[in-house]
């Protein structure tokens, strides 16, 4: 599958995308692959500033490449990611990042909203997550991300206006590109201490994924 570059819309316009070939499906558990980038790769800046969830110094680091899309990703995101957050992250255990990686014009879309709120990002993310279903697979998309963002304070002029701005677009498709880089081909896909895990976590592999990284160290 490849993804779809943004097209223009009758309110409003949206630059051309990068093409990336990528698969829609995950494996249904995170599996360890043999795959391992340095963290000083991993942690590098991107073409959009990380938002990091945790302490600085916590002995694990997460990163995880989602699109808005995804229905593995708002699944770890609805039920995974509250328990990570209250186990791990809140205790200092485990520093995580979410970094985009749209499969389709309406994740970009999405994406470029919740970046346009700053440092309110991931709250945004999270949100659309949960109403994935109330927009996404709509026939209408687009009016119905329109709607959704609302209640998130962007009101229309406010959405068109952030759809039409092509250097936040770009950003996110190099941030999506990079991703490849590091060997991303499917989301959700994650990188504990820079392992990487290709597919669903569930809340009972937590500890030990965590813990496994813990005395591996960085």
């Amino acid at each position: 599958m490849t993804i779809k570059k943004l097209a223009p819309s009758r309110r409003f316009v949206l630059a051309a995308a990068l093409t990336l070939a990528l698969p829609l499906t995950a494996p249904a558990q995170a599996e360890k692959t043999e795959t391992k980038v340095p963290l000083v790769e991993l942690l590098a800046p991107q073409a959009l500033p990380d938002i990091v969830e945790g302490k600085a110094d916590a002995p694990v680091v997460i990163v995880e490449y989602a699109s808005m899309t995804c229905s593995h990703c708002a699944a770890f995101h609805n039920d995974v990611y509250p328990t990570l957050k209250k186990d791990f992250i809140d205790t200092g255990k485990v520093k995580f990042i979410l970094r985009e990686f749209p499969l389709d014009e309406r994740a970009a879309a999405a994406f470029m909203l919740a970046r346009a709120l700053g440092d309110k990002r991931d709250a945004a993310v999270d949100f659309l997550f949960a109403q994935q279903k109330n927009w996404a697979f709509t026939e209408t998309p687009f009016e119905s991300l329109a709607n959704a963002v609302k209640q998130l304070g962007i009101g229309q002029e406010k959405f068109e206006e952030t759809l039409k701005d092509e250097k936040l677009q770009k950003a996110i498709y190099a941030v999506a590109e990079q991703g490849q880089k590091f060997g991303v081909n499917a989301t959700p896909t994650f990188f504990v201490n820079g392992v990487k895990l290709d597919g669903r976590m569930d809340v009972a592999a937590l500890p030990k994924i965590i813990d496994d990284a813990g005395k591996t160290g960085k």
